[in-house]
């Protein structure tokens, strides 16, 4: 309601810039109207032909700005995470070995930027420690490489350093986000998730001359350096937002609410991604339907039949997402086949999460018999968002 929408210097944007600049300790802070602008203005910069970015893994829409400009993204997952029974409780991690091969293959000059997601969105909503983001820090001061925090949900990762991680638990959630910031040379941020907002974001950013160069960009592309396509109001929500995030019941509630669901499902032999991460339970859709193969898109079958039997929402984060193709027009699969149950934040009560347990009784009953899907349509990138697809009879 106090919302300042001056075109210059509204008193909405110093408060957000106040609040983003007192949670990270960047000093150039670059306002858009979602964290793909930030993205894309970033990324666009630093990229293009023979430039490579190194992240735990790039989130649909990083990889698509990236590949986009012409780079390579490439995806580096703790081994742990790939052992779905261990309760290892990081598997959003970093895989360090790897980091250091591809430093000394590549080399310094070619890596435009490494890229650390907390938590691991694409990686099933993994927490990152603080100790894998104290040694990746380490490694890329070492190289002299820039170090970008895909921050969105750095509140949820925040809570399972605290509670997992020894050498934490007295330490405040944004305390501990701050540790986080200080290992980084920049930050971005979809603000729609851990600012709790309906639209907005942001490119943080510790270097003047990069931050310039930025700017120029933002001025062309979404607007003035005190709103970058915002209203006043949406820059007072994401002052309040980053405050109100770190606030313990909820996310305490947040968390809990999440691994409720995740469990419940995984007692009725639903395969979930183990531990359950903070935003979201992902299901092993290739595991619930070994009959589908990925060329028919497992994950879309179990989103279409959830949709269907339930009113239930959810996104495949399996080989429509992330899937290539060769040169021969064959489908290289993506690595995992899964369904992401994300919750949206302050939205669910426990009676919403009791009737998605329940729907998944009509799921499993049908399992046999669910089919796949082709696509009859697709664009080049993100295809994943304007996809046509019909049932395989």
């Amino acid at each position: 309601m106090r919302g300042d929408e001056s075109y210059a210097g509204a008193s909405s944007w110093k408060r957000m810039y106040q609040e983003i600049h007192d949670l990270t300790g960047f000093e150039f802070v670059l306002p858009t109207h979602q964290g793909r602008a930030a993205e894309k203005i970033l990324y666009s910069h630093l990229g293009g032909a023979g430039k490579i970015f190194i992240s735990n893994t790039h989130f649909d829409t990083t990889r698509a700005n990236i590949e986009y400009s012409g780079a390579t993204a490439i995806d580096i997952p703790c081994r742990e995470s790939h052992d779905n029974e261990t309760d290892f409780a990081f598997k959003g991690n970093m895989n360090l070995p790897a980091l250091s091969e591809l430093i000394a293959k590549h080399g310094a000059s070619t890596i435009a930027a490494v890229i650390l997601t907390v938590t691991n969105n694409s990686g099933g909503g993994q927490p990152v420690s603080m100790e894998n983001a104290i040694q990746v820090s380490a490694l890329c001061k070492k190289h002299h490489l820039l170090l970008i925090i895909d921050c969105c949900r750095i509140a949820e990762n925040a809570y399972f350093i605290k509670h997992f991680e020894e050498g934490n638990k007295t330490k405040s959630y944004r305390a501990i986000a701050r540790e986080l910031f200080a290992l980084a040379d920049g930050c971005i941020m979809s603000a729609k998730k851990d600012a709790l907002v309906n639209i907005g974001g942001f490119l943080a950013l510790k270097n003047k001359e990069l931050a310039s160069a930025c700017t120029s960009a933002l001025i062309i592309t979404e607007g003035f350096t005190t709103y970058g396509g915002l209203a006043g109001r949406d820059m007072e929500a994401i002052a309040q937002g980053l405050k109100e995030v770190f606030e313990d019941d909820y996310l305490t509630y947040r968390i809990k609410s999440t691994a409720y669901l995740g469990n419940a499902l995984r007692k009725k032999g639903i395969p979930v991604i183990w531990p359950i991460g903070g935003h979201a339970v992902y299901i092993h859709a290739g595991e619930l339907y070994p009959h589908i193969p990925a060329h028919q898109y497992p994950g879309q079958a179990l989103v279409h039949e959830l949709y269907v039997r339930g009113g239930i929402r959810a996104v495949e984060i399996g080989s429509v997402m992330f899937g290539k193709y060769d040169e021969n027009k064959k489908l290289i699969p993506a690595a995992r086949e899964l369904v992401r149950l994300a919750i949206p934040r302050r939205v669910y009560t426990q009676s919403h999460i009791d009737y998605v347990i329940e729907v998944f009784d009509e799921i499993l009953s049908h399992k046999t018999q669910t089919k796949g899907f082709r696509i009859t349509y697709e664009d080049n990138f993100l295809r994943h968002f304007t996809a046509h697809f019909e049932p395989i009879a």
